[in-house]
């Protein structure tokens, strides 16, 4: 009996040692992205995929999980569209926690109703199937259970989930970790106790080695959370390589085309998307969907500096997904066009992009489902109604962008080709392919007749305006001038032009080695003017036509809509025209308001040149009507104004 009794306590002596070696054993030095790929087992009825974590179907996660388990980064912001895997970043990092480096978590959704939902469908599924974690953490299903739908307990601490309404959740007891779920669809304050993201922040202060995740479908622009995080971070984007000349770009909705046919049945029209690529906004070459989700790819930051505070940010569309297709992410904006709701939601959650309120400011896709048919290019380069051509081009460092536009009576314009010419303003190669393309063009109708571009604007901004000056100037003959924008607000649209000397180095000195004449235009006025004939519905007086074509696709209407007038009483001069966030380019704006504003000074009897053209006269003869003068010289005067007294008859 005595030799059984010490076989017992010998036993029961071994496996206390055990559990205390199991106890006192570190964990392993592993990061998010490793422990995932060991442990982590996904659950059937939450994911399309059940098994063992394959980072390899997500590789743009691995850099955002394992920013979590750098040292150097507390704060971690991720803004994603839907299937791409959000909720199983947040799911790897809380099983991370409980697994190898316990601390108390706060889980907060924009509900509590929320809550609970998240933790029956995702949390509850993952600790049940993950072998490490149901050990740790007692099922809430169990009759001994202290554990519930919004508290799992475990070694080291506890998960709590919440809504962000609940303010006593929010503000009280001091936790490691804060996780903050769709944080865009919080509510403004945590009862009368204040935003909910500062109430759980606040509860890390005690905390050396405090982690703080927020993440979120984009919502409103000007009006969204996780946006105003994000741009504290070190804003990256995940950039696919492009096979054809190497340069980086995140795929983005106005850099996909595609072909369509459309079906009416009982009223009701059905598409059919049937070809679909992807334009390199770089060098305009076209790649497939395979291709660029087969492309390498790496997050690029923006705002690096913002590591060394400690903010990884991250923003992140459907379009590298590899559950989300093309097809049906298009199939669906084509559905969701005219209903502002429905595009909402599609921008948000597919486009990964804001969605944007701008008032009573023209939408993309009006715009874009008002276009017209023109003839076939093979048969006419534009339609009947233009009765004088214009030119409006944007200067870049690296490359030009130029319209070209159609006028006819009362202000009605027709768009006639949008294109890049790829060169620096001081290639002259570049200069002889916009002679091509543009200033020696002539475009015609279906009956055979066409016009030559009257009279174009190139902008001489940036750093190469002398170079800009010398091309027009040897282009005097065809109407080419150099144009500024005045920055003032109040500036009138178009002025006469005057004369600016041309410099260039010659021995290490400038000197002056020509001169040119050059416009000054008030491009806030045109802005406006641009803004108001966009809001025309009915063809005729200002109304603007625009062809279903490729130039004229949705990365064309981004870029026309790429900026608004905003008021803010705090400035000397209140009204100013911004760019709209999430629209960094603006070059079809700008080159509309170039081609206006030439029209404007331009001199063309309009209603000669339509009886020419019906009585069959040549392009030649037609465009002589529309020829301005070539311009005078200013006339000295005494005085403050400098304005051209022949300006008007020009």
């Amino acid at each position: 009996m005595r030799n059984e009794l010490r076989k017992e306590l010998k036993k029961l002596y071994t496996q206390v040692s055990k559990s205390r070696h199991t106890m006192l054993k570190p964990p392993e030095n592993l990061t998010v992205t490793q422990w995932a790929e060991k442990r982590r087992i996904l659950s059937p009825e939450a994911s399309a995929e059940p098994g063992l974590w394959r980072t390899s179907r997500t590789p743009y996660l691995r850099d955002i999980m394992d920013a979590f388990t750098d040292t150097k980064v507390n704060r971690i912001v991720f803004v994603s569209s839907s299937q791409i895997g959000k909720s199983e970043f947040t799911n790897n990092v809380v099983g991370y926690i409980i697994d190898e480096d316990p601390g108390s978590i706060l889980f907060v959704h924009p509900t509590n109703g929320l809550a609970k939902e998240y933790s029956k469908l995702r949390i509850d599924p993952m600790l049940r199937d993950s072998p490490t974690l149901s050990k740790k953490v007692v099922s809430s299903n169990r009759r001994d259970s202290s554990n519930t739908i919004l508290q799992k307990k475990y070694p080291g601490g506890i998960l709590t989930l919440c809504g962000s309404q609940e303010a006593h959740s929010l503000a009280s007891k001091p936790i490691r970790y804060v996780v903050g779920d769709e944080r865009d669809r919080w509510a403004k304050s945590a009862g009368n106790e204040g935003d909910p993201w500062m109430l759980a922040m606040a509860r890390q202060i005690t905390f050396y080695n405090a982690k703080a995740i927020e993440v979120s479908t984009p919502t409103i622009k000007g009006a969204s959370a996780i946006e105003d995080s994000y741009l504290e971070g070190t804003m990256e984007r995940w950039k696919i390589t492009c096979a054809h000349c190497g340069e980086q770009h995140d795929i983005k909705f106005t850099d996909i085309r595609y072909d369509k046919e459309e079906t009416v049945i009982h009223g009701k029209t059905h598409f059919t998307v049937t070809d679909i690529w992807h334009v390199c906004p770089g060098c305009a070459c076209v790649s497939t969907e395979q291709e660029i989700k087969k492309r390498p790819a790496e997050w690029v930051a923006e705002n690096p500096d913002a590591y060394n505070r400690g903010i990884r940010s991250f923003w992140l569309n459907s379009f590298v997904s590899p559950w989300a297709t093309w097809e049906r992410m298009i199939l669906k904006y084509l559905y969701a066009i005219g209903n502002p709701e429905k595009l909402q939601t599609v921008y948000n959650t597919l486009f990964g992009e804001l969605w944007e309120n701008r008032g009573d400011i023209e939408g993309e896709e009006s715009l874009m489902a008002r276009r017209d048919d023109y003839p076939n290019p093979d048969e006419a380069d534009m339609p009947n109604g233009p009765l004088v051509l214009t030119a409006g081009v944007d200067t870049q460092d690296d490359r030009f962008e130029y319209e070209i536009l159609g006028h006819g009576n009362f202000g009605e314009t027709w768009g006639i080709e949008y294109g890049v010419v790829i060169g620096r303003p001081d290639d002259e190669k570049a200069w002889e392919e916009l002679d091509r393309r543009v200033f020696d063009r002539v475009l015609r109708f279906e009956s055979g007749l066409g016009l030559s571009v009257s009279m174009s604007f190139v902008d001489e901004g940036g750093h190469f305006t002398q170079d800009v000056r010398m091309q027009c100037s040897k282009r005097i003959k065809k109407n080419v001038f150099a144009i500024a924008g005045s920055n003032r607000h109040d500036a009138p649209y178009a002025t006469a032009p005057r004369k600016q000397k041309i410099a260039a180095m010659r021995e290490g000195k400038k000197v002056i080695v020509g001169s040119c004449w050059r416009y000054d235009i008030g491009v806030d006025a045109g802005k406006q003017i641009i803004m108001d004939n966009l809001k025309v519905q009915t063809p005729g007086s200002r109304y603007c036509h625009f062809p279903k074509r490729d130039d004229y696709g949705p990365a064309y209407f981004h870029r026309l809509l790429s900026e608004r007038l905003v008021y803010d009483k705090k400035k000397k001069k209140p009204w100013s025209w911004v760019k709209i966030p999430g629209h960094e380019r603006n070059e079809a704006l700008d080159c509309r308001n170039y081609a206006l504003a030439a029209r404007k000074v331009l001199y063309a009897d309009l209603d000669a040149i339509a009886a020419r053209l019906k009585g069959g006269v040549s392009e030649t003869q037609t465009q002589s009507v529309a020829t301005p003068q070539k311009p005078k010289p200013q006339v000295k005067r005494r005085g403050k104004s400098t304005l051209n007294k022949h300006f008007d008859d020009w």
